[in-house]
Formats: C-alpha cells, structure tokens, sequence
C-alpha cells in the first residue's frame, strides 16, 4: 500500500508503559518534515504527470493534424500551357518577318505562387519534431537521473561494505593480539609458577631427607639404648642376687647398702637424647 502524507499525519503509535520511548515533540516534527517532503514529492509528480499527459496529448494532435494535411499536400498541378501551333513554313522570301513576329508573340514563363497548405505541413513538422526532441530530452535526464542514482547506490554501497570490511579485519586483528598476548602471560605465568613450585618440592624433598636420616639416627640410638639398657639391668640383677646370697639377712645391712654407680652409658643416652632432640627443633 503506499505511503501518502494523510496516512504519516493520521499515524497514531501506542505510549509505551514500562520503559522509555522517542520523545514525543522530535517524532512529531520529523513527521511533518515527512509529510512536507512526501507533498512536494506527490505535487512534482502530479505536474510531470500533468506535462506528460499534455505532451502526449499534443502529438498525438500533431499527428492527426500531420495525417489530415498528408492529403491537402498534393495540390492540383497547374495546367499545362497549351503547345504553340506549328507556325507555316515562310517563304524564303519573308523570313525576317515571320521571325519578328514569331520573337514578338513568344510566350514568356509565368511564376506559380507557393501553395498555403505546404507552410502548415512544415510547421506541424516542426512542431513534431520539438515535441519528439522534449520527450527525448525528458527521457534522456531521467536515464541520466536513474544512473547516477544507481551508481551512487552502487558506491555508497561499496562503501559501506568496505568500512565493514576493514572495522572486521581491524577487530579480527585486535582480538589475535590479544588472545597471543594472553596466551604469552598465562605461559609465563605458568612457567613462573612450576619454578616456584619446582623449587619448593626440591627445598621440601631436601628437608625430608634430613628428617628421615634424623628419624634413622634415632632409632639406631633406640636400639642401642635398649640393648646397653637391657644390659645394664640383667648385670644389676645378677649382681644383686649374688650379694644377697652371700651377705647376712639383717636389715641394718641391707639397709645400709648403698646403690651401685648409674654407669655412663645410661646417663649418656639422656644428654645425647636431649641434644638429639633440640636439633631436630632447629635450635
């Protein structure tokens, strides 16, 4: 359907309820710019409709007119001048004066005026041929004016296309050099991270070493300990079966009796113990 300026002036358009829309007032006057344009547009159309008409019109009154004058162009011929009659033979002897008279009576040419009717015919044609040269020169700027149209369509186009393309190509770009770049700090992050961590399992590997070799060392002294410890107390016990066998019973001497020495070896395991066990605290 098309589009007229009564339709863009009685165009309603519903208000919107929760969210914001065009302002009113600019919509409104860009409507009646709209409708100004559209009855300029409409009003030059009606006129070249109106010379179109009109033009046609007059040639088609120019050909009938051209057609009816065809027939009124063929003018009656003029008579043809009656032939002389043969004059008689003179006599020789009056020959100058036949011929006088013959020269006196010649008949002389008469001029045939121009008929009406062939000056309309040259007019009507030239009225046609205007008529044909405006109806060309119309048709010729609208070709002219549908071209440059088109090739201006064509350019703006191409244009178009070519800004797209190359607002591509630069995003395309800039996201490439991000996503490397990215790729480059998270590598290098990576790399950072393995060598702090690397370096870490080896300081962490280096410390379990040295506790279990101080976890080996120990139980070795635990063993020791025991076996000398174990040592110690089956040679007190013997001793002191075979001093109670010998000795009298009586309580003034065995309360008398003083404890053997504690030997070196079972003193020792506690000072080293101790010492064994402040380093292993890091003191």
């Amino acid at each position: 359907m098309a589009l007229s300026p009564e339709d863009v002036v009685n165009k309603r358009f519903n208000p919107t309820k929760f969210r914001e829309g065009y302002d009113q007032d600019e919509v409104d006057d860009f409507l009646d710019e709209v409708v100004v344009e559209l009855r300029r547009l409409n009003q030059e159309n009606e006129e070249l409709r109106q010379r179109l008409v009109a033009g046609e019109a007059r040639i088609n009154e120019l050909q009938r007119s051209g057609g009816s004058a065809a027939p009124a162009a063929a003018a009656p011929e003029p008579e043809p001048v009656a032939a002389a009659e043969p004059e008689p033979t003179p006599e020789p002897v009056a020959a100058a004066p036949a011929a006088a008279e013959a020269t006196t009576f010649a008949p002389t040419p008469v001029a045939v005026p121009e008929p009406d009717h062939v000056s309309d015919t040259t007019s009507t044609n030239n009225l046609l041929q205007l008529a044909r040269r405006l109806h060309d020169d119309h048709v010729r700027e609208g070709v002219e004016k549908r071209d440059a149209l088109i090739a201006e369509g064509h350019a703006t186009a191409a244009r178009v296309v070519s800004d797209a393309q190359e607002q591509q190509r630069q995003l395309v770009a800039e996201g490439e050099e991000t996503k490397r770049q990215t790729i480059a700090d998270a590598d290098e992050k990576k790399r950072t991270t393995l060598g702090q961590l690397e370096t870490q399992k080896a300081e962490l590997e280096t410390e379990r070493a040295g506790i279990q070799s101080e976890i080996e060392q120990l139980r070795s002294f635990e063993s020791e300990y025991r076996a000398q410890l174990k040592s110690y107390i089956q040679g007190q016990l013997s001793e002191l079966e075979s001093s109670s066998s010998l000795a009298p019973e009586s309580s003034d001497t065995v309360g008398a009796s003083t404890p053997a020495a504690v030997p070196s070896f079972v003193a020792a395991p506690v000072t080293e113990s101790a010492e064994r066990s402040g380093f292993a605290r890091g003191e």
